[in-house]
Parts: C-alpha cells; structure tokens; sequence
C-alpha cells in the first residue's frame, strides 16, 4: 500500500467517524447539541482536522442524510421483498418509511428537516437521495393507477408519510393509531 493510498484511507476513517459521532449525538441529544466544537472533543480531534473534511455543521447533516437515504432506501426493499401482492407490498412499504423515521428520528430529521446544503428533486440531486426515491417508486408504480404519472403517485403517497411520520413524532396524532392510519393509506390512496 502507497502513503497516498494509507492517507486516503486514514481520511475517509476519520470522514465516516464523525458523521457517526455526529448522528450518534444527534440521536441522544439532538441536532441542537452537535457542535463541531463538542465534535472535535468527542472524536478527539482538533476543529481544523473536523473542518478539513467538512465546512460546517451543515455538511456534516448533509453527510447524515445522505448514509441515512441509503439505509431508508434498504429498509424499504427489504420490506417490499418480503410482501406478497401489490397491496401487502405497499403496506409493508408504508410500516418500513414510519418504523425508520421512529427509529431514527435525528437521521430522519437530517433528511427531510433541516439544510444539510443537498438538491431534492433536481439534477444534481446525490444518488443516494435518488436512489431512495427509486424504492418508493418501484414499490408505488403498479399501484398507480391508470392515466397517473408514477412518479406523480409516488410524490404524493410519500408526502402522506412524511406527514404522518411529522405529526406522529411531534405528538399531534395518538401513536396507538399508526397502524389504522397507515391502512386507511393504503386502502384509499392506492388503487389496489
């Protein structure tokens, strides 16, 4: 192994630390508590080395969201894989998208609440966005219906999520609902 290779490798080490230092403290306190300050001390690092890899704090939630749309796009399939017919894979698909912003509300955040400095819906949009939005679609396009743009569906089913993710964790739906929520979803929004 080169000393170039050796760096870049030793970078990159030091690159996946803090984002998961940054998302594990994001997790148990919040975006609020992640400073590159309380960063540096956590990964034992000095500020300047945490800023030769990232600008700021924003990169570093853009860096979050993008490792976190990579597992949201995994968790997704992995659910659709194991479903049976169209109805029982869009079910899944809907439980998968609410248990990962449940489960991960500080990633989930970092995707869809605040500016970690990424393009939604454009071309220059990072794959691993695009490739998250590419597991709603594959799942939602056979349930489409006729004279529906996919992608259009798509849109607007992942929008009934987001909401129903947003309002559930900020407490102005009852949690012990989700599931008949998440039915009602399906039965109405889909066309099955």
């Amino acid at each position: 192994m080169s000393v170039q290779e050796r760096k870049e490798r030793e970078r990159a080490g030091r690159e996946r630390l803090i984002v998961a230092t940054a998302r594990e403290l994001a997790e148990q306190q919040g975006w609020d508590a992640v400073t590159t300050r309380r960063l540096a001390e956590r990964i034992e690092y000095s500020q300047p080395v945490l800023y030769s890899h990232f600008r700021g704090k924003r990169e570093i939630i853009g860096a979050v969201a993008l490792q976190g749309a990579s597992e949201m796009a995994v968790a997704m399939r992995a659910a659709t894989a194991a479903a049976d017919g169209p109805r029982a894979r869009v079910t899944a698909l809907a439980r998968a998208y609410l248990a990962f912003a449940e489960r991960h509300p500080a990633v989930y955040d970092a995707l869809f609440q605040l500016d970690g400095g990424l393009a939604y819906a454009q071309e220059d949009t990072p794959e691993p966005l695009k490739d998250a939005f590419a597991a709603l679609l594959e799942c939602l396009s056979e349930v489409a219906g006729d004279g529906v743009r996919p992608e259009l569906f798509t849109e607007t089913f992942w929008a009934s999520l987001h909401g129903l993710a947003t309002l559930t964790r900020a407490g102005r739906l009852p949690p012990e609902d989700t599931e008949r929520r998440t039915e009602l979803l399906v039965d109405r929004l889909a066309i099955l």
